[in-house]
């Protein structure tokens, strides 16, 4: 209730006093006044508390954050409200020791904005004065077009940055880049693949493999949850820069259109160097032909892609089923008269061997006849059984996405003529990898192994064993009598006891038939022969050399040597000495294939 200013009972009592009562208005004016003014003395003076405390907070706040920031790794602010969230980071690729096979590298991307550019068309013109593989016309008409956006290169290095820089066209931006860098080139190319940009965009691109362990492993080599924990492989730069080295120059030598080799731990089944010719660096990764022979691009793996006859090489695997299967031993005599005829068909050899030749003879001086009467006394379903154990009939396991095609060919009617050519190698193709791991299960105790990229820990338990120990034994015997006596005589390497067969096939011609002067040599090899620890296969496309007169193009001749070649330099890098108590005088004769 509001107090009136004149008051009833102050009035009458001032007027009976003579008191004038305008005088009790103005007093009760003035204390209404007073209390006016003391309430909102009070309420100003909450609202500045409030308002203090207000600050005090604010300041408080920020003075949390500056500590955290300051006490906190720097790292440069990026706005997510525009910029799509593009996963850019991809562990590195090591070899088994630890040596960088791929990784990645700051760089900038270079786009153009032809709304916000001054001159397109000297825009343009500069353009193709820093790149000069840029097409002008082309250039010019999409910026002096309707285009608003368009990418002029992926990557680019700083000095063609600071270039385009001074060109001070505003319609020319960069964006960062983060691209695979394979510091080696050329080594292990194959093996490596290659990597290219997926999901992109101005201020980052997706990097993803297109090829080799790069494919394979692209959602391992992505995963965040490796927190930057390279894959270690299995392969040895070192012995794969030699392998290379070596591999080339014999090709050239020989006069080859291709080559490819493998050198594998025979226990493990660890790749430790792998290497095709041609082959082609993978910062600048070729494309891939789109008319002609797959194989003739340098693309191409030969080593695990190229399915061929690998020839006398497979006569080994013969022997091996007829000593498991008690038919005969490394000394039974078998008929090695010829020609043996199927039919209209006729098997002969490379020289006449005469009436007969041992189990272990055959072998050394590589009788067709002879191993296909052995095939033929151990019989197809011998035979498909033993090629089928040791993977000839499934395409290989091995960490390349590239192999999932090259599944070995196999007759589509296995007829007795079929179980006699496949005995030496021929009815039957494919890849060099399938050879080195069989070759390997015949030199390691009869142990089925599984060819790997990666680095391993010891051997793999519960291997399935495809022969005895004792028959894997007698076998390395043949074949290091091969390189002791045989065919394989220029595979002798002083102290570490090579033993491998040789094999020459011809090639067939894509409209049927086989060539008369090509051929695909090979060498397959385990050592050192006391204790086998490596397998090693080489292969020659096409390959001839003129020796004492005459034009040689089997591997006795031409694949063999560079087999040596490649024992005598890698395995000093690997460790292995030589026994100087198995290394003499060395006598070197070639024959035969």
């Amino acid at each position: 209730m509001r107090t009136p200013l004149r008051p009833l009972a102050r009035v009458l009592d001032a007027r009976e006093k003579g008191e004038d009562p305008d005088m009790i208005e103005a007093h009760e004016r003035a204390l209404r006044n007073v209390k006016t003014q003391m309430k909102m003395r009070r309420r100003a003076e909450s609202r500045l508390l409030i308002l203090g405390i207000f600050f005090f907070a604010s300041f408080m706040t920020v003075g949390i954050r500056m500590g955290t920031l300051s006490a906190s790794e720097p790292s440069e602010p990026v706005s997510t409200a525009s910029i799509p969230q593009i996963a850019n980071q991809r562990a590195d690729i090591v070899d088994r020791n630890g040596e960088v096979l791929a990784t990645n590298l700051a760089t900038t991307a270079l786009y153009a904005q032809p709304p916000l550019m001054v001159d397109p068309v000297e825009a343009a013109k500069g353009l193709v004065s820093v790149f000069p593989d840029l097409d002008l016309e082309r250039l010019t008409k999409d910026f002096t077009g309707k285009r608003k956006f368009l990418w002029i290169k992926k990557k680019i290095s700083p000095e063609q940055q600071q270039a385009v820089h001074d060109l001070g066209e505003p319609g020319l931006l960069f964006g960062p880049r983060e691209m695979r860098l394979y510091p080696n080139g050329r080594l292990a190319a194959h093996i490596l693949g290659g990597a290219s940009f997926g999901k992109e965009g101005v201020n980052a691109a997706e990097v993803i493999g297109v090829a080799g362990v790069e494919r394979y492993f692209d959602e391992t080599l992505r995963d965040p949850a490796r927190e930057g924990q390279p894959l270690a492989l299995s392969i040895d730069l070192t012995a794969q820069s030699a392998m290379r080295e070596v591999l080339a120059g014999g090709m050239n030598l020989m006069g080859a259109k291709g080559a490819a080799a493998i050198l594998m731990d025979i226990h493990t089944g660890e790749i430790l160097s792998m290497a095709s010719l041609p082959d082609f660096d993978p910062n600048n990764r070729p494309r891939v032909l789109t008319s002609g022979d797959q194989s003739d691009s340098p693309l191409f793996n030969r080593a695990s892609q190229g399915v061929y006859e690998l020839g006398s090489t497979f006569k080994i695997f013969a022997a091996g089923i007829s000593l498991e299967n008690g038919l005969a031993n490394e000394n039974t005599m078998i008929d090695t008269r010829g020609p043996l005829r199927w039919g209209k068909f006729r098997i002969r050899d490379f020289h006449n061997y005469g009436k007969e030749l041992s189990v272990t003879d055959i072998i050394v001086k590589s009788s067709n006849i002879g191993t296909a009467r052995m095939a033929m006394a151990a019989g197809t379903q011998a035979q498909q059984q033993m090629l089928q154990k040791l993977g000839f009939f499934d395409v290989a396991t091995v960490e390349l996405p590239e192999t999932r095609n090259a599944k070995p060919l196999l007759p589509p009617r296995w007829s007795e003529l079929s179980t006699m050519t496949i005995s030496y190698g021929h009815g039957i193709a494919a890849t060099p990898l399938h050879l080195a791991a069989a070759y390997a299960a015949m030199g390691n105790g009869g142990y089925k192994i599984t060819p790997t990229l990666l680095k391993r820990e010891g051997i793999p338990p519960n291997r399935e064993q495809v022969i005895s120990e004792e028959t894997s034994a007698k076998l390395v015997k043949m074949l290091r009598a091969v390189v002791t006596r045989g065919t394989a005589s220029f595979g002798e390497v002083k102290g570490y006891e090579v033993a491998g067969k040789t094999g020459s096939a011809d090639k067939p011609k894509p409209g049927g038939g086989y060539y008369k002067k090509k051929v695909i040599a090979t060498f397959a090899s385990v050592f050192p022969a006391s204790d086998p620890q490596y397998v090693m296969v080489v292969t020659l496309d096409e390959p001839s050399i003129k020796a004492h007169g005459e034009e040689r193009r089997t591997a006795g001749w031409t694949v063999v040597p560079v087999a040596a070649e490649l024992v005598a330099r890698i395995m000093p890098v690997l460790g292995l000495r030589p026994n100087v108590a198995s290394a003499g005088n060395l006598e070197y004769t070639a024959s035969g294939n």
